[in-house]
């Protein structure tokens, strides 16, 4: 498994100008923009139907400048987006990077509206943390899932073939480095090879590979995974064997909001809003706003590694737009109740302490002193009956470190020199939130997978060309 080796005497049942594998939204992307460039795409998944992290998330893409973002009235730009994605990330991730994805998103998100018909729009009703617009582009039901379904219409639309129950094993190589085409096994154990003229790494990251999680991320060892259980680390494996350079290991999605025992993503908007999180003991333990990645290991920290995000019916109105919540209060995950009181009753949370918390926000809020955790209150209602809330633990989403990658998705060496005709995107190339959790702003993920696949598709176009 995960093998790199010479081609010499390997002969392919089939070949593609540009081969791509992994059918999340990085290799969908990818395939349509190969595609458009005049490359014949073959598209490798492992699963039976294509999903990945993607399908997991709420199918958010922050851009700048957009046209949508216009209809909306909000003014922003990619300079700004670029400031607060190296702002969030402590400087550590490459600026000249940054700044190329940030310009690009915008008008692929337009490219993928006009060409392909997925119907963006920006989320104008909260902010996510360290935005300074509100730039949050989704589709109608606010999922990862209908990002995926559409995105994978669009795919078969164009014709592109879309190899399922593929799972790659092996890259073979020509003496000069590049890529001749990959081996990979069939559901029924039987081998297939498919040969290529560029191949384009769009396999996530390692998340779902405990050993490399403890070797990288040993503090998310025992969180809960909530990626997608295919995302082994195929394109770290292989990146080590040829000598690509990884950057950023220890970078990581991680969210203080997964709702227990439901596994329900509950939207930071609960938070965003004026909501906020305490422990068993009905206390407070950090400063909730500074973003859902950091959070998951404050909540993890605490007893049972459990935590109760406290909100209300106004914020739960805002995150309804997002059909996880939907789901959510379907499935009981969140508790209602008439008084902070009736509220403790019902979680099991110690009343005294848990109406002292509450007391205490509703303090902060109408500008009373000062939040020993240094959170600003200001500027959002205070929370009124009925109270809702939800038992969380935190989890580990997905990777952000990776094979570094130039501005055409190449990846590189530890000399920075380019292997010829392979590419990656999306969480197999690095992503642009540094070495720490803390450095994850808010949609970095798909910001990567979307942005940089556009480009490492018709990038790959050009190398088979």
């Amino acid at each position: 498994m995960n093998a790199v080796r010479p081609v010499d005497g390997i002969a392919f049942e089939a070949e593609a100008d540009v081969l791509i594998i992994g059918a999340g939204a990085a290799g969908l992307v990818a395939a349509l923009a190969a595609k458009e460039a005049g490359a014949e795409v073959v598209i490798v998944e492992r699963d039976a139907v294509p999903s990945g992290s993607t399908a997991l998330s709420a199918g958010l893409i922050p851009a700048a400048g957009t046209r949508f973002q216009r209809q909306a009235d909000i003014e922003d730009s990619p300079a700004l987006f670029a400031r607060d994605i190296l702002e969030k990330a402590h400087h550590e991730p490459d600026a000249a990077m940054v700044g190329h994805l940030a310009e690009r998103i915008g008008p692929v998100l337009e490219w993928l509206a006009d060409h392909h018909g997925l119907p963006f729009d920006v989320i104008t009703n909260f902010s996510y943390p360290g935005h300074s617009a509100r730039r949050m582009h989704g589709l109608p039901k606010r999922t990862g899932s209908e990002l995926i379904d559409r995105l994978r219409e669009a795919v078969e639309a164009q014709e592109i073939p879309i190899l399922t129950g593929f799972r790659a094993t092996t890259l073979f190589r020509r003496q000069d480095g590049a890529i001749a085409g990959i081996a990979g096994t069939r559901p029924d154990g039987s081998e297939e090879r498919i040969g290529c003229k560029a191949l384009v790494l769009a396999c996530n990251g390692y998340g779902g590979n405990r050993a490399l999680v403890a070797r990288h991320i040993p503090k998310m060892t025992e969180a809960l995974w909530f990626g997608h259980s295919g995302n082994e680390g195929d394109a770290v494996l292989w990146g080590e064997q040829i000598g690509a350079e990884l950057v950023d290991m220890s970078g990581h999605q991680g969210h203080g909001s997964v709702a227990q025992p439901h596994g329900i993503l509950i939207s930071w908007a609960t938070i965003m809003e004026g909501g906020f999180q305490v422990n068993a003991l009905g206390e407070r333990f950090s400063d909730e706003s500074h973003g859902y990645s950091e959070q998951a290991a404050n909540v993890l920290r605490q007893p049972a590694g459990k935590a109760w995000t406290i909100f209300d019916a106004r914020i739960a109105g805002i995150a309804r737009q997002f059909e996880d919540f939907q789901n959510a209060e379907a499935q009981g995950a969140i508790v209602s109740a008439t008084s902070i009181e009736d509220l403790a009753m019902k979680t099991g949370l110690p009343e005294a302490a848990l109406a002292a918390t509450a007391a205490e926000v509703a303090a902060l809020k109408r500008g009373e002193g000062q939040d020993r955790f240094g959170r600003d209150f200001s500027n959002v209602p205070p929370l009124a009956a009925p109270f809702h809330a939800a038992r969380v633990t935190g989890a580990l989403f997905h990777t952000q470190g990776g094979l570094r990658v130039d501005d055409a998705a190449h990846v590189l060496d530890k000399d920075g020199r380019a292997f010829p005709n392979l590419h990656a995107c999306g969480g197999a190339a690095v992503g642009v939130s540094g070495a720490q959790a803390s450095g994850y702003l808010s949609g970095n993920g798909l910001l990567t997978a979307v942005a940089l696949g556009e480009i490492a598709g018709r990038a790959a176009a050009s190398s088979s060309a």
